[in-house]
């Protein structure tokens, strides 16, 4: 199987599943507890702490370590507009935010809150200028770092400065982002930045909102006074330990990764015209992540191709959302006013730390002798 759908999910790095084994075999004490058995645990959180700090250039004290990145999503964003209900109770999300945004935005909904939601360029940027447009009441903006579908890079510092010179708090969902692009959360001048180990060769069920000093946030998981009491509940001890791993990692290998993946990609679209000169890049005129393409090739819709792909053993994912039978395009796609009968066409390739030259060029000849099939099952 040729893996390229590592925006999904990456595989657990080897030092990372040996450091969790070593936590795993460890005394199994509480790290909330003084006896010196759970201060030992409690090192190990520490430790691990540290370097995720370290991989998004923030401070050990503002990581709260969380279940993944949609309770991450959902602390940050929840928990801030509850904080700062008395400014105002209207939030700003962007349109091409992942669902965890968009569900924890719901929920505010239901609370009372009234949801505004920004615009993309065609090139699937945010414009920071409107900001400048935000209702008076707005407490609270959210603007995704890299999109998932996408690659696109968002102008979440231009944001945050326009966002903070009318008082409003910003949240940053980073999750695609780490590991593959520079991190600097004092640079961005956020509040609240969210990642998840999964993205980054660690294990899933752990990630983290990184929370600027000062800057309200109410608990959503209490009861307890764990993670300074911002997330009740006893630690995923193994899971943090791995995060921190991969965290470390990921910081030592970004570099040279961002720029091995940078020609896989270059290397994966030209490929990709010489099959299909009429195939569209979705985000090509912007800022993308080094890893990521997302594609449509006319006429193979993305259902259809991407039976074809599996069973030439390829996983990618698919730009929309597939059921019953049909396609409906993506709401990042739409977003960016891509026609409807090219966006049920889309596909996202998206490689990782494992994806070598032989298999973007296995790839590419089987979405060569997929792309036939697909089109051939297209309506007349």
């Amino acid at each position: 199987m040729i893996y390229l759908d590592h925006n999904a999910s990456t595989p657990v790095r080897p030092e990372v599943a040996e450091a969790m084994r070593e936590a795993l075999a460890g005394s199994g004490a509480n790290p909330s507890s003084a006896h010196r058995e759970g201060q030992h645990e409690r090192a190990r959180i520490e430790q691990a702490r540290e370097r995720v700090a370290a991989l998004v250039h923030a401070h050990p004290e503002q990581v709260v370590f969380t279940s993944g990145g949609t309770e991450g999503d959902h602390l940050a964003l929840m928990g801030a507009a509850w904080g700062l209900r008395e400014r105002g109770k209207t939030v700003a999300i962007s349109s091409i935010e992942h669902h965890a945004v968009h569900g924890a935005a719901a929920w505010l909904k239901d609370l009372g809150f009234t949801i505004e939601h920004l615009p993309v360029r065609p090139d699937g940027m945010t414009d920071p200028s409107i900001v400048n447009d935000l209702p008076r009441d707005t407490s609270l903006v959210s603007l995704m770092l890299a999109n998932n579908e996408t690659g696109v890079l968002q102008p979440v510092a231009a944001v945050a400065a326009r966002a903070h010179a009318r008082g409003m708090r910003v949240h940053c969902d980073a999750v695609q982002c780490a590991g593959k692009m520079p991190i600097d959360t004092d640079a961005l001048d956020i509040d609240y930045l969210v990642i998840s180990a999964h993205k980054i060769g660690g294990p899933k069920g752990v990630g983290a909102v990184i929370v600027r000093p000062g800057a309200p946030l109410m608990p959503l998981l209490r009861g307890s006074g764990h993670e300074r009491g911002l997330r009740g509940g006893t630690e995923n001890l193994p899971g943090i330990v791995g995060f921190g791993c991969a965290a470390e990692l990921a910081l030592r290998d970004l570099a040279s990764e961002r720029t091995r993946l940078l020609a896989l990609r270059e290397r994966f679209e030209h490929g990709l015209k010489a099959i299909a000169p009429d195939a569209v890049i979705h985000g090509t005129s912007a800022p993308r992540l080094p890893n990521t393409v997302n594609v449509s090739i006319p006429g193979a819709r993305s259902d259809h191709m991407l039976m074809a792909l599996d069973a030439e053993g390829v996983a990618v994912s698919a730009g929309a959302a597939c059921a019953s039978g049909g396609v409906e395009p993506s709401p990042v796609l739409a977003a960016m006013g891509v026609p409807r009968e090219l966006a049920i066409c889309a596909l996202r390739f998206s490689s990782g730390r494992t994806t070598t030259e032989r298999e973007i060029d296995d790839a590419l000849a089987a979405i060569g002798r997929a792309v036939p099939k697909a089109r051939a099952l297209a309506p007349a």
